[in-house]
């Protein structure tokens, strides 16, 4: 499919702001969700955080059938990596690396299928429609990266 091709269909073919403000506002509940990861992302966060990757699973993954997923605080359901710094500033525990669902935050198809939607996840999302500017190309490639063979964006 051709730039053209890509750009015929999407409302945000002119490309989008967002800057994060380190709010934190992704990774909090208060609905209960999934923050996939593959078991290369398990093993590097296992890796970062110096313990054994049998440990790390049992402590902060959970599988949901087939696939695996960071568990969340039980009261808040917010992520169990969700690490108040103060100031009103929250950050990951594992940011460097956190799982690519997180790395492609706020390109998902949910905050993109319309101008409404987005503007919807920017009532929570102080970073949407500020700072810096992402071209159509670049959205694209955060919306659609797929995990490669070591669980890193192709």
């Amino acid at each position: 499919m051709g730039l053209m091709d890509i750009r015929a269909g999407k409302w945000y073919a002119k490309g989008l702001f967002f800057a994060c403000v380190g709010c934190g506002w992704c990774c909090a509940g208060p609905q209960e969700g999934y923050i996939w990861l593959t078991r290369k992302e398990l093993q590097r966060a296992a890796d970062y955080l110096k313990i054994p990757s049998e440990v790390f699973r049992e402590k902060y993954v959970r599988r949901v059938g087939f696939r695996l997923s960071l568990i969340e605080h039980p009261r808040t359901k917010d992520c169990i990596f969700l690490t108040d710094f103060g100031g009103g500033r929250r950050g990951c525990a594992i940011y460097p690396v956190r799982p690519l669902q997180c790395r492609t935050w706020p390109f998902w198809n949910e905050n993109l299928r319309t101008p409404q939607a987005w503007e919807a996840t920017g009532q929570k999302c102080p970073g949407i429609n500020q700072g810096t500017f992402w071209s159509l190309e670049q959205i694209e490639s955060q919306r659609t990266a797929k995990p490669d063979a070591d669980g890193c964006p192709e």
